[in-house]
């Protein structure tokens, strides 16, 4: 148990300061992620020692449930997959540009409209998606007008970790625990919509208090690029694949089809027409950039960080936390617990692995606390860049572009909007 321990510790350690001093590593020309990797080191360990039951390990990965975490890796990148070629198709720079040519004269307004832009692409997409779109498209856009970048970016990403809870897509966290307990997409839509819109607009309140003052500058008068889309027809088939989609996983339920199938199904779908397409127009491009833009590290980081669960769980570990919290008798007082505590636990174990931990320790616990344990996965980004798999992928994008937003400033903002949003977030809890 204490050598489990200690190799879990360092790995999550070595995670952190990776990601705040060498996020990035470049081998032949390419830049490649480093978070996974300590994380990666441990699970071999572990595989290769006999502190792991590499029987239950088998058994769990070839089963056919719910825990599965192929099928949860699956459900993701073909998502992720369907988002990205939506986004290679020009629909999002166009909708952005849209907004920005129509109020580039106020920031105000152009704060306001950005913020509503990323919210309703997040529900429809995904956090990371937005963030990987978005941060780019703002960094364009600041430099060109000559405004402060921090007050968008900042917004653009609390609001895609905070509108990210609506839909069980919206976050590989959401995707895990719904899946994990069975709720359904629809049941999961129906709980989360006050949840979500109360924290939206508590969130939204504190990040204009807080930029306010810079808001109020003016902007410089440039000249956006053309609104158009690249290609019109890849734009099309899409929004079709991704509202079939989000269609199909509404009903997943009543039609008995599990949810990785029906994303998977119409990823192969949408890859089949890709191949096609680039074939006819003879651009192995349209095929080639989403397939590459896909967050692969995703998947070692995942599976790694499942081995290390189920190896601390065989010495019941988070049998005992989950005693601790059964002994809270108030059913929201334990909610909240779940809720406070998930959110710091993602600032320790990064928000995957936090779900991962809390699948096993919410076990017997309310729907309550399943839904305050999803919200801390989503809100606990805000405090740190290591909270998310979408905090260390907007953190690596600033560095590269030379922005300067320290860890620090990080955590002095991050900390401030939490607080104040979790009143929200506390209020909804308590009306779930």
């Amino acid at each position: 148990m204490i050598f489990t321990i200690i190799i879990s510790s360092i790995a999550l350690i070595s995670m952190i300061l990776l990601i705040i001093f060498l996020p990035q590593i470049k081998i032949f020309g390419r830049n490649f992620d480093t978070f996974y990797i300590p994380i990666l080191i441990a699970a071999i360990i572990f595989l290769i020692t006999p502190y792991l039951d590499n029987k239950l390990l088998f058994d769990i990965l070839t089963s056919n449930t719910q825990i599965n975490p192929l099928k949860i890796i699956v459900l993701f990148i073909s998502v992720s997959f369907i988002s990205i070629t939506l986004d290679e198709s020009g629909f999002l720079s166009y909708i952005a540009n849209v907004f920005i040519t129509k109020y580039k004269k106020s920031q105000m307004k152009l704060f306001i409209g950005i913020y509503i832009l990323s919210s309703i692409l997040t529900i429809f997409t995904s956090n990371d998606i937005v963030i990987l779109t978005f941060t780019p498209f703002i960094l364009y856009f600041s430099k060109k007008g000559k405004i402060n970048p921090i007050p968008y970016l900042v917004m653009e990403f609390v609001a895609a970790n905070t509108w990210s809870m609506l839909l069980s897509i919206g976050n590989p966290t959401n995707i895990y625990l719904s899946s994990v307990f069975e709720i359904s997409f629809l049941d999961y839509f129906i709980k989360m919509i006050i949840p979500t819109i109360i924290t939206g607009i508590f969130s939204f309140i504190i990040l204009f208090i807080l930029f306010r003052k810079q808001l109020k500058k003016e902007i410089e008068q440039f000249d956006n690029k053309e609104n158009k889309i690249n290609d019109k027809l890849l734009c099309i088939i899409s929004l079709i694949h991704l509202s079939i989609t989000i269609i199909l996983l509404s009903i997943a339920n009543y039609i008995n089809i599990e949810s990785y199938f029906i994303t998977l199904l119409l990823a192969s779908s949408l890859l089949i027409f890709l191949i096609i397409y680039a074939i006819i127009r003879k651009k192995t491009k349209i095929i080639i950039s989403p397939l590459r833009r896909i967050p692969y590290t995703i998947i070692p980081f995942i599976l790694s960080m499942f081995v290390i669960i189920i190896t601390l769980n065989e010495y019941h570990i988070f049998e005992n936390i989950n005693k601790l919290f059964n002994q809270i008798e108030n059913e929201k007082l334990r909610s909240m617990m779940f809720l406070f505590t998930s959110i710091l636990s993602c600032n320790i174990l990064n928000n995957i692995p936090m779900t991962l931990a809390y699948s096993c320790i919410l076990d017997g616990s309310s729907i309550t606390s399943i839904y305050a344990t999803i919200i801390g996965s989503n809100l606990g980004a805000i405090l740190t860049p290591i909270g998310a798999l979408a905090g260390i992928m907007w953190i690596i994008i600033l560095k590269i572009n030379d922005i300067n937003y320290s860890f620090k400033d990080f955590i002095k903002n991050g900390a401030i909007i939490l607080l104040f949003t979790l009143i929200g977030t506390t209020i909804s809890i308590l009306i779930l």
